[in-house]
Parts: C-alpha cells; sequence; structure tokens
C-alpha cells in the first residue's frame, strides 16, 4: 500500500487586522518564543494593577526617594531618639542659658539652659507622633462615614452632607482655641482628638466621591447583579478602586497635622510643658530671638523640614495614582 501522505498539524495564530491564520507547529513555536525586545524572550504578559504601576512610577521619582529618606529618619529618631542625642531633654542649666555652641552642644542652649539640639530631637516624637496619629484616626473616621454615605446615598448622603458643612465652617485655629482651653490634660490625646474632630470632613468628601465614582463601573453592576451582598460589593470591589485618592488626601494632610500641633502648642493650647514639642520650643525661643535665634532656628527647621517632606511625599503618591497623568 502507498504510504498515506501525512499532513503537518496546524496552528492558529491571530494577525494584526483581527483575523486568524493557519501555521505550522514548528512556525508557532517560533512565534511564542520570538523575543519581545531587547532584553530577550519575553514571558507571557500579566496583567498590571494601578498599585505595581504606581510603586514602578515612585522608585523613579527622585522627589519620592528624597522625602523618603527623609521621613525615614524622622521614624528612626522618633523610635529611637537616644540613639543619636544621649542627653535628656528636661535637663537644664540656668547658667548656660541663651549660650551658643559648644562641643557636645552643637546647636546651643535655649532661654532655661536647655541643649537645644536633644529638644529639636526629642520634639519629632511628639510631632510626628501626633501627626500619625490623627491621621490614621481621620482617615478611618472619615473613610468609613464617606464611604457609608457614597454607597447607600439617599438620608444617610444628605444627613452626612450637612454635618460636614457644619465642621467646614469652624475655623481650625479658632476652634482649637475655643476647645482646648478649656482642657488641662497635658497629654497629646486632647491635641490628636481635636484635629481628628475637625479633619474628618474632608477625607469624607473624597471616600464620598470616590465611592460614588466606583460604584457605576460595570464590573460593581454585574457583581451586584449576581446576587454579592453589600459587604462583599464594598469591600471586594469598591474599596480597593476607591483608597488611592484617600491615601494621597491622608499623606498630604499628615504634613498639616503636624503644623497644625505646633501652631496651637505655640499658642499655648496644645501640648504644655514638660512634654518636648517644636511649637512649645518655638513658643519660648520666640521673645529672646535677638540674643538667641540659634534657639528658634533649629527647631523651626526642623519643623519645616517635616512638613516640606511629607507634602512632597504626598505628590509623588498623587502623581503615581492619577491616571490622567500616566
Amino acid at each position: 500500500m502507498p504510504d498515506r501522505y501525512h499532513e503537518p498539524e496546524r496552528a492558529i495564530a491571530g494577525t494584526g487586522m483581527g483575523g486568524t491564520m493557519d501555521l505550522g507547529v514548528e512556525e508557532a513555536e517560533t512565534l511564542e518564543q520570538r523575543p519581545a525586545g531587547p532584553d530577550g524572550p519575553a514571558p507571557q504578559d500579566r496583567p498590571r494593577s494601578l498599585w505595581s504601576d504606581a510603586w514602578r512610577d515612585l522608585r523613579r521619582n527622585p522627589v519620592f526617594i528624597v522625602s523618603g529618606l527623609i521621613i525615614l529618619f524622622l521614624v528612626v529618631i522618633s523610635l529611637w531618639p537616644s540613639a543619636i542625642a544621649s542627653g535628656s531633654p528636661l535637663e537644664c542649666d540656668l547658667s548656660k542659658a541663651q549660650e551658643g555652641s559648644q562641643a557636645g552642644h552643637p546647636f546651643g542652649f535655649d532661654g532655661q539652659g536647655c541643649d537645644v539640639y536633644t529638644r529639636t530631637v526629642y520634639g519629632a516624637r511628639t510631632s510626628v507622633g501626633v501627626g500619625v496619629l490623627a491621621t490614621l484616626g481621620v482617615a478611618v473616621l472619615g473613610s468609613v462615614l464617606g464611604a457609608l454615605a457614597g454607597f447607600f446615598g439617599g438620608v444617610w448622603d444628605s444627613v452626612l452632607s450637612r454635618i460636614t458643612d457644619v465642621f467646614f465652617a469652624i475655623p481650625v485655629v479658632l476652634g482649637g482655641l475655643v476647645l482646648l482651653s478649656v482642657i488641662t490634660s497635658n497629654t497629646v490625646w486632647p491635641v490628636i482628638g481635636f484635629i481628628v474632630l475637625l479633619g474628618w470632613p474632608q477625607l469624607s468628601r473624597i471616600a464620598r466621591g470616590a465611592v460614588i465614582t466606583a460604584k457605576q463601573n460595570d464590573y460593581v453592576q454585574a457583581a451586584r447583579a449576581l446576587g454579592a451582598s453589600h459587604s462583599r460589593l464594598m469591600l471586594r470591589h469598591i474599596a480597593p478602586n476607591a483608597v488611592a485618592p484617600v491615601i494621597v488626601v491622608a499623606t498630604i494632610a499628615l504634613g498639616t497635622y503636624i503644623a497644625l500641633e505646633a501652631t496651637l502648642s505655640y499658642l499655648g493650647v496644645g501640648l504644655k510643658p514638660p512634654s518636648v514639642s517644636w511649637g512649645i520650643d518655638i513658643s519660648a525661643a520666640s521673645p529672646y530671638v535677638r540674643n538667641a535665634p540659634h534657639a528658634l532656628l533649629w527647631p523651626s527647621g526642623a519643623l519645616a523640614i517635616t512638613v516640606l517632606a511629607f507634602i512632597m511625599l504626598g505628590d509623588a503618591v498623587r502623581d503615581a495614582l492619577d491616571p490622567k497623568l500616566r
């Protein structure tokens, strides 16, 4: 019997115009193994998420790197201030009051004879701690209330909108002078509570708008049609796609809250001695700024650098997470 003609196996490959064409097995394998670029063979493409793209952009952004290093340094000295400052911020010697830089005391002494360097280092713990805790409280409270209002709408949304309007009408500094002046506690919690009380409406508005936008997407409507519960819709489908603007605003607001704590402490209604804070040191050094400007320069400089670092970090995160800038 004559040998039967054996036809090689065929494969189907897509064309650039959307059609298909027949390929032999060897041709198909060659097409699959074809290098994708100068880096060599490319693995199968994997879908990239917003967060992976954002992290890739952040690693290439010098603003993010510089601000991140500054914030990392501030966090380290806030947790372990004794690592770079051996003395105590409460040890003072009146005989050295308003003296300048000396050996072992690079920033000089303030009006009470306290080491400005040590107080500046230990002041980072209080100021950064207040900013971080206040931001966490604002983010949690504002995000939850705003997300619920944006998801359910109706009466709940209307009531929350009117409440936020009331809080937006309260001047922050004036509200701090009124509310904190009647509190005699020397801890940081009254200041943190005040910042959370007047800071959550901003995050609430941001979260509400993000949830309203996310819940109108097709995949949310499909999940709702398939019978997904409210909690599953919120936690699985809406929250991951609405959290980006909240993170951006909270990061920028963290620097603002640090400045607000210093402002309230400077006015005498925030933290009070014996607490160590940049705002307290700035307030104490203001009367004799002509005789000892160094006592005012170093804590105010540390405050300015810290606030600027967090604002720069927030701007970098915003640029990375904003799809309109891609």
